[in-house]
């Protein structure tokens, strides 16, 4: 274990593989948060642009909230999408940016990886692009994006350290972040801090 880390950051990263393998695998099961097109009303995301969207690209969406709803993207920008997922949120900026824009998604597990490909290959949307990474370790140029987004990953990540200086690296400078996430504003117990169900629950 990593010191000072609540918990062992391979063993949280394991447990999110595996939940989240099945929100790939098998979108329309039974979880304890809401998914696809009911959960993207619920979080306050465009109509019109999700409309356009097939299943494939929705179906899988579990995010917290709407990191959109804070600033629109601007057509041309450079967007980084930490813990990408099935690639939902990286086509709602791919469809903002534009062609001349690029999006980048960064994910750490394989069937989320495959299904964002595919959707993307079957959208044919050739401003994104999925690649394998962690939010500690991310997988971009230093100073290549205008954007980072992400939603509900970071409250997932053992060394939040880790990933906000990941996120400054990446960011040119006055670049901005929006991010949708989950605070815990009470004291937590250090047994609580250390249970990984209690983590990915």
């Amino acid at each position: 274990m990593t010191e000072n880390l609540s918990v062992d950051p391979e063993a949280l990263r394991a447990d999110v593989r595996d939940k989240y393998r099945d929100v790939a695998t098998n979108p329309h099961g039974t979880f304890h948060f809401h998914t696809g097109r009911t959960l993207t009303a619920l979080l306050g995301y465009d109509p019109v642009v999700i409309e356009a969207f097939p299943d494939r690209a929705v179906e899988s969406f579990a995010g917290v909230g709407n990191p959109f709803s804070s600033r629109d993207l601007q057509s041309g920008e450079h967007v980084v999408d930490i813990g990408s997922g099935a690639g939902f949120d990286s086509f709602v900026a791919a469809t903002a940016v534009g062609d001349s824009g690029r999006v980048v998604g960064i994910d750490m597990t394989p069937e989320m990886l495959a299904k964002s490909r595919a959707s993307a290959l079957a959208m044919e949307m050739s401003n994104v692009e999925f690649r394998d990474g962690l939010a500690e370790a991310v997988p971009v140029d230093d100073g290549w994006a205008d954007v980072v987004i992400s939603n509900g990953v970071i409250n997932l990540c053992a060394d939040k350290r880790a990933v906000f200086a990941e996120i400054h690296r990446v960011l040119r400078p006055g670049g901005t972040l929006q991010f949708a996430d989950i605070a815990n504003g009470r004291p937590v117990p250090p047994e609580a801090l250390r249970d990984i169900d209690l983590w990915t629950g």
